[in-house]
């Protein structure tokens, strides 16, 4: 596809961006200690940590991974922590000693955790106590051998470490009781540290850095393969994107996604990292209310979010009047940032809530919108530096400029590939080229703007008709009676799919008639939904996504559709599930 984006590039914007300056994230790290080094670097519950004090934690803890522990280059290590101080600690003492990282999100069950600790063959891991229980429901011999346990005060200063633990434990009770022989706490390891001093270790481009785990909610969850090279790829691409907007050593931004997931470990921990700025990390998002009452301390500068997030803060009491006279970027990515959302933001922030676009195996930016747009357009963006997008039909053949197609990617920043024995898995997630295949569909304007129409396995077909339920939601959004929506497609023997939609509602007086009546107004007729169920919440993930795969396999599974076998279950046997309509 010939690169007509370029002529849409903000002025400064290159191409192509140097990818010789760093050779691994380590040699970003360094920089911004030397830069930066009396700077705030992160923050949590009113604590801080500069460049120089980081640094100085990461050495401690790095040389211990590698004296104690008997870590070495190319091992893994996972991390199962919240948004706390360690997480930054931990991460750029396991990067130093030329580790790979393994993000593990803290929710994960025990058959969750255990599939990829084995998969990863993770020789550590840092867990926060919160989390410890699932680990030890793992058998002992398919634990890592070192296991650090740390508590969400850790690196508190005394006496308010103590405080905060001691809340969490003996009043919240959020730390359920856990027993794992030979495990070393944080603290006790960066005791132990002392006098100890890191091994040098040379890490090349071509090194894993990450081992980002994708796929999940469709599947096996599978391991990409994210080396240095592409991550200090993408961080580059970002920066040349991002230009004068952001002053080196003057920026704070709002760290509300958790840093475990790529969006936030990119945009929010590294990004802002190379930038000397200070990432205020928010441990509990889903407390609103405690949200709103940290933001109110904090003169930010920038914030990322997906759309439900956004969306909860705007309807959450005291957002509105907070001072955000300081903020100067909002980024959105994730998820569609719905077009209602956008509107509000801006009109309560003075922000506009600039949508971006990536993937896990894409380290992860793809698309940004300029930063200077003064309006939410619906567009992703742009491919950044270095990017080649196309967008291609089923057959893999390029579509019509304007057609919608399945969007491929290929850049520096794309993955080495997946993680383990699954040559044939990778193979297949790429086109012929080195095309990534990104299992989204696409659209591209003439001016090389981006617009993601949904999930290629979202879609759903009415009578022959291709229905993107990004589409309808994004109308049903737009009442102003409506929180949030969702929409499905449900097996129907008349029409194949039908269309249901779950919304949340802001003003319990609205009506499914009501509501219905609105989308006819804006929808062909077959995008209409035929029946609306109202409830108090959506499911989400750990990010906050709507989790449409889970309203429809309990919408199908209310309604008959799956059955276990009478006989089978009579007998004992495991259940079997019966074929869907057709």
């Amino acid at each position: 596809m010939e690169k007509i984006w370029l002529e849409s590039y903000p002025q400064g914007v290159p191409a192509e961006i140097d990818l010789g300056e760093f050779a691994s994230l380590n040699d970003v790290f360094d920089r911004s200690v030397h830069l930066y080094a009396n700077h705030r670097a992160f923050s949590n519950m009113g604590t801080a940590l500069t460049y120089r004090e980081l640094d100085a934690r990461c050495r401690a803890l790095g040389a211990w991974l590698q004296q104690r522990a008997g870590l070495g280059k190319g091992d893994r290590i996972a991390l199962m922590l919240p948004n706390v101080l360690q997480y930054p600690v931990a991460l750029f003492a396991a990067l130093r000693a030329g580790l790979a990282v393994v993000n593990v999100n803290p929710l994960y069950t025990a058959r969750e955790l255990s599939h990829q600790l084995t998969d990863s063959g993770a020789r550590a891991i840092v867990i926060l106590e919160n989390f410890a229980h699932t680990l030890e429901q793992i058998p002992s011999g398919q634990r890592p051998e070192t296991v650090l346990t740390t508590r969400i005060g850790d690196l508190l200063p005394t006496p308010k470490a103590q405080l905060v633990n001691a809340v969490v434990k003996y009043i919240k009770k959020a730390v359920p009781r856990f027993d794992l022989p030979g495990a070393v706490s944080f603290r006790q390891a960066l005791r132990e540290s002392a006098g100890l001093e890191p091994e040098p270790t040379v890490v090349a481009p071509k090194d894993l850095a990450f081992l980002q785990y994708t796929g999940g909610t469709t599947g096996t969850a599978k391991g990409a393969m994210l080396t240095h090279h592409n991550m200090v790829a993408n961080l580059q691409q970002a920066s040349a994107w991002i230009g004068d907007a952001m002053r080196p050593g003057q920026e704070v931004i709002i760290t509300a996604l958790p840093l475990y997931h790529i969006f936030s470990l990119l945009a929010n921990c590294l990004m802002f990292m190379k930038l000397g700025g200070e990432n205020v990390l928010i441990t509990n998002p889903r407390d609103l209310r405690g949200f709103v009452r940290e933001l109110r301390r904090v003169r930010f500068s920038a914030i990322t979010g997906v759309n439900t997030l956004f969306n909860g803060l705007l309807n959450t009491q005291g957002f509105a009047d907070l001072d955000f006279s300081h903020l100067r970027l909002t980024l959105g990515g994730g998820m569609a940032v719905q077009h209602r959302t956008a509107e509000r933001w801006k009109a309560t922030t003075g922000s506009t809530l600039v949508e971006a676009y990536g993937l896990t195996e894409t380290s992860p930016a793809v698309c940004i919108n300029p930063l200077d747009l003064t309006d939410h357009k619906g567009s992703i963006g742009l491919p950044i530096s270095s990017t080649e997008v196309s967008i291609r039909d089923d057959d893999g053949n390029e579509v019509v400029l304007g057609d919608n197609g399945e969007l491929c990617v290929r850049g520096p920043q794309v993955m080495a590939g997946y993680w383990g024995e699954r040559a044939a898995e990778t193979k297949s997630a790429f086109h012929e080229g080195g095309w990534l295949r990104s299992g989204d569909v696409a659209r591209m304007d003439a001016q090389g703007y981006v617009y993601i129409v949904d999930r290629k396995k979202d879609m759903i077909n009415f009578s022959g008709f291709n229905v993107y339920p990004n589409e309808v939601e994004d109308v049903l959004a737009s009442h102003p009676d409506v929180a949030e929506a969702a929409v499905i497609g449900i097996p129907d023997e008349q029409h194949g799919e039908r269309l249901k939609a779950f919304v949340v509602r802001r003003n319990g007086a609205l009506t499914e008639h009501e509501l219905i009546e609105h989308c006819h107004k804006q929808l062909t007729g077959y995008k209409v939904p035929r029946e609306i169920e109202f409830r108090g919440e959506l499911p989400k993930s750990n990010v906050g996504k709507i989790l449409r795969r889970a309203l429809r396999e309990a919408e199908i599974e209310r309604a008959g559709a799956i059955k276990p076998d009478k006989r089978s279950a009579e007998n004992g046997n495991d259940r079997r599930r019966r074929p869907l309509p057709r």
